[in-house]
């Protein structure tokens, strides 16, 4: 996780340093796997956000019907204590 967090932090000289040792290192050749791989890894780090989003998503919706059931409960409760409380005054 700290390694993706500093390599979003990266400038555009970094990202081009680097571009440039991989290529004296792997050669003309290996530019399409190096953008295969990294264009895999993008959308991997996609679904997974997605998936992170999908579920905070689900459970805040989830939380929000519990608080509205338990609101619910909680005035029908009240409105019986009221109508006791107007049976015992009268």
């Amino acid at each position: 996780m700290y390694f993706c967090m500093k390599l979003l932090k990266m400038g555009s000289t970094e990202i081009l340093f680097v571009f440039l040792i991989y290529l004296l290192l792997f050669g003309a050749k290996g530019i399409p796997s190096l953008a295969k791989t990294m264009g895999e890894g993008v959308r991997h780090f996609r679904s997974a956000t997605d998936d992170i989003q999908r579920e905070i998503l689900k459970s805040s919706n989830d939380i929000k019907s519990d608080f509205r059931e338990v609101k619910k409960q909680a005035s029908s409760v009240a409105e019986k204590a009221k109508m006791e409380e107007n049976k015992e005054e009268s």
